[in-house]
């Protein structure tokens, strides 16, 4: 069973009881360290960051499409746009769950790296190792904290087309799309504004990842 299977396995099995200490060390066995397992989840948390910014792409051209709706088989516009806001929704669940993901390995890896430093000897490679350690955790500040700010944008898009959905749901006619295109405009520039963070904090995690591979 080659290395990757195993890692795998033990994913599977360990996720099950939740321990993440246990989960780090069994990785280590098989040769994952937590960099290593940081660096995964960083790229991970970029894929769901892409992949969010397709879903909300998509839902705004759906609700577009629906705003322009002619009249004629409007449940079926509805129904449309209504499946790409739940798509949206999962995703931001992604992002969220994915970032987190990062936090705690992150965590953990820099907890383990600080006590190592305090078994280190010699002052000279003691120094060295601690100023790696405080650039790699403010490379990951940065990178958090911009993973973070486009999170905190997908959640007041997320409620505006919620309510405007439900409003529809409620109101399926031409007059209830008429009352709701004045608010279409704001959403445009919400979603636009969330996906310029996005592309920000995709660009401080790949930043992150080139460093932190510098260092290792």
């Amino acid at each position: 069973m080659n290395k990757k299977l195993i890692a795998f396995s033990l994913i599977a099995g360990l996720s099950l009881v939740g321990c993440q200490s246990a989960y780090y060390g069994a990785m280590e066995k098989v040769g994952y360290q937590k960099r290593d397992i940081m660096v995964d989840r960083v790229e991970a948390a970029n894929e769901a960051q892409h992949d969010a910014k397709q879903e909300f792409s998509s839902a705004l051209a759906e609700m577009q499409s629906l705003l322009q709706h002619d009249g004629r088989n409007l449940q079926q516009a509805y129904e449309k746009a209504s499946d790409e806001y739940e798509s949206a929704q999962s995703a931001a669940d992604e992002v969220t769950n994915r970032i987190n993901k990062v936090r705690d390995v992150a965590e953990a890896l820099f907890e383990e790296w600080k006590l190592e430093i305090g078994q280190i000897s010699n002052p000279n490679l003691r120094r060295s190792s601690e100023e790696k350690l405080r650039e790699t955790r403010d490379y990951y500040k940065q990178m958090l904290s911009s993973m973070r700010r486009a999170e905190s944008k997908m959640k007041p898009v997320l409620v505006t087309m919620k309510d405007n959905m439900l409003f529809l749901k409620h109101n399926l006619n031409a007059q209830a799309i008429g009352a709701i295109q004045g608010e279409f405009s704001s959403l445009q520039a919400n979603i636009s504004n969330l996906i310029e963070d996005m592309n920000q904090s995709i660009a401080a995690s790949d930043q992150f990842i080139k460093n932190i591979k510098s260092k290792s």
